[in-house]
């Protein structure tokens, strides 16, 4: 299981260099608070994997709300004249790190 998640991981990271994706610097804060909730969306999904509570929906949806949500609340934070993604950034980076932490521990403590 996991090598075949590692395999695919390493074809996607692949194929992405290879592909020439440009964004303007209008774009470029939303698609990095995109990927921030992308990657909070995924760690999760890995600890409730290890934890035997993992459920495709759910990862789904919240894959999909929280990178449109951390989007939306940065373009909101443009139209306002306020920099709130700076808040979603926050939020985001210590769910990772939490997930992370969580995840090596549990990692520790199988091997």
């Amino acid at each position: 299981m996991w090598i075949m998640i590692l395999f695919c991981l390493l074809i996607g990271l692949f194929i992405g260099m290879q592909l020439p994706v440009f964004l303007t610097m209008v774009y470029a804060k939303y698609m990095s608070i995109a990927v921030i909730a992308a990657l909070d969306a995924v760690f999760g999904g890995i600890r409730a994997y290890m934890e035997d509570s993992f459920d495709t929906t759910i990862f789904i949806s919240g894959f999909i709300v929280n990178t449109f949500l951390a989007a939306a609340l940065a373009y909101l934070g443009d139209r306002l004249g306020v920099q709130l993604y700076l808040a979603a950034v926050v939020v985001f980076g210590v769910r990772i790190f939490q997930n992370l932490g969580i995840i090596r521990r549990y990692l520790l403590k199988k091997y």
